[in-house]
């Protein structure tokens, strides 16, 4: 007898069964969400805080004051000592960029930075700006504040705050600073000319590390509404990407009357609608049901493999610094190697996934090492990896998605910059479930993670014709 192999009606295999009862649990649950358990509150209070050592004092006092970047020939006598007694571990054969930093080349980089890195004109480079400090909530804030120099008569500069993430810095932005404060000697339109502020997240660089648990981005961003509100502006622009997103989002939940407009070039929706689970599941197959370009597709499916097996392989320094940043950051706060390789291997994955298949890790081709180990001094030399980690603690340390501002809209003109290698893509069905007034939304043509480092002309006019049309409106 021949045995079919068509399946006989009403049966089903065990795991088909299960994935239409997910698939129907999590439709029902978003729908619910939507309609009856979503919070309808839709403001973000701007709450107080105190993060200086001992108890909360009178901080009467808004002095700002100048600052410059300086360093003893003890530190750098101390830096050397560290890089000659660094332990290698051979590298597996083949292994390229993919069980991390491959240390064959990160002799190479060692060597650079021990022999032919000019710290003294670094120095020069970034003293080249206004550095200043002021105290906050009791703690001093690092930042630059760049004006125009050459402002043409009856114009005024527009204030934008730049806000980076990790493990970056106020450095991230050197590149794009010009452009933006005088972007007609850089061949970019000049109808809109801004002075930036750049300022260094608590715990990062030379911004005084919080003392206290709880300062996450929600403190953050009301200690930067304050200073900008200090340097005299009731009307500004924000933009960011990374925490700098985060920061700057919540910015304009808690001052929307203040943020005139707000940029972000890496967005993430936490808190999922039914649109969204939808697009999930059929956007492949019925792209233009959601709003889908080509390119979003071929950014986001197969969805297993971008979204959840590429996050599961770049994402373990995330759970690290969510649970124990302490104990993750004592090692990298004593080798400077350690703390190098740990930062570096993050600017060649996060700003191509590809390459991790170079010998070199692809650090050249978009950055030079002078750039690169100017970020891993401004670390190293102010010991604030341990307290720039624990930002991620106070953020996710109580979950993800769960903090009010995850669930609250975003109602001021915003403007997203989507480079094509950023960690995870947020089409534009997804990003409007959360930013209700997206005015710009543009699929950049190359870069990744850092696009104000990596490809600043590209961020600089897609900002310059964000805030035409926010000017327009």
């Amino acid at each position: 007898m021949v045995q079919s192999h068509l399946r006989p009606e009403g049966s089903w295999k065990r795991g088909e069964i299960m994935f239409l009862e997910i698939l129907a649990a999590l439709l029902v649950g978003a729908i619910l969400y939507h309609f009856v358990f979503r919070t309808k509150d839709d403001t973000l209070a701007m709450g107080d805080g105190w993060w200086g050592a001992g108890s909360r004092q009178e901080d009467d006092s808004e002095e700002i004051l100048p600052f410059k970047i300086e360093t003893s020939d003890e530190e750098l006598n101390d830096l050397f000592r560290r890089i000659d007694e660094t332990r290698y571990t051979e590298p597996l054969e083949g292994s390229r960029f993919n069980y991390g930093f491959n240390s064959k080349h990160l002799r190479k980089v060692v060597s650079y930075w021990r022999e032919r890195f000019n710290w003294k004109k670094q120095l020069e480079i970034l003293n080249q700006y206004p550095h200043f400090k002021t105290k906050i909530e009791g703690i001093n804030i690092h930042f630059l504040h760049v004006k125009p120099k050459n402002l043409p008569a009856g114009r005024k500069a527009k204030p934008l705050i730049m806000v980076h993430g990790w493990p970056g810095s106020f450095y991230e932005f050197y590149k794009i600073i010009p452009l933006l404060t005088d972007p007609a000697s850089h061949g970019l339109s000049d109808e809109h000319i801004f002075e930036v502020i750049c300022p260094s997240i608590p715990g990062y660089g030379f911004s005084e590390a919080s003392h206290k648990q709880g300062c996450d981005s929600v403190a953050v961003a009301r200690i930067f509404y304050k200073l900008m509100r200090r340097l005299g502006f009731r009307e500004f622009y924000a933009q960011g990407g990374d925490w700098g997103s985060m920061i700057c989002t919540i910015l304009s939940q808690i001052a929307p009357s203040n943020v005139k407009g707000l940029h972000l070039n890496m967005v993430a929706v936490l808190s999922p609608s039914l649109p969204v689970l939808l697009s999930i599941f059929f956007g492949r197959w019925f792209p233009g049901l959601f709003g889908f370009q080509d390119e979003d597709v071929r950014r986001m499916f197969p969805i297993a493999q971008k979204f959840f097996f590429n996050t599961m392989k770049e994402s373990g320094y995330m759970h690290i610094q969510s649970t124990k940043p302490d104990t993750a950051g004592c090692g990298l706060n004593n080798s400077p190697v350690g703390l190098a390789a740990y930062i570096l291997e993050k600017f060649s994955t996060w700003t191509d996934p590809n390459f991790r298949d170079y010998e070199d890790g692809g650090l050249e081709k978009k950055y030079t090492l002078d750039d690169l180990l100017t970020n891993i001094m401004i670390y190293w030399l102010t010991g604030s990896i341990v307290s720039s980690m624990r930002l991620y603690k106070e953020n996710m340390g109580r979950g993800v998605g769960t903090a009010k501002h995850d669930k609250l809209p975003v109602k001021v003109p915003t403007g997203v910059a989507s480079f094509p290698n950023e960690l995870l893509h947020c089409p534009l069905l997804w990003a409007k479930q959360k930013f209700l007034n997206i005015v710009s939304f543009n699929l950049m043509p190359r870069g990744g993670h850092f696009a104000a480092f990596e490809e600043p002309e590209l961020l600089a006019k897609d900002i310059l014709q964000f805030v035409g049309k926010v000017e327009q409106k």
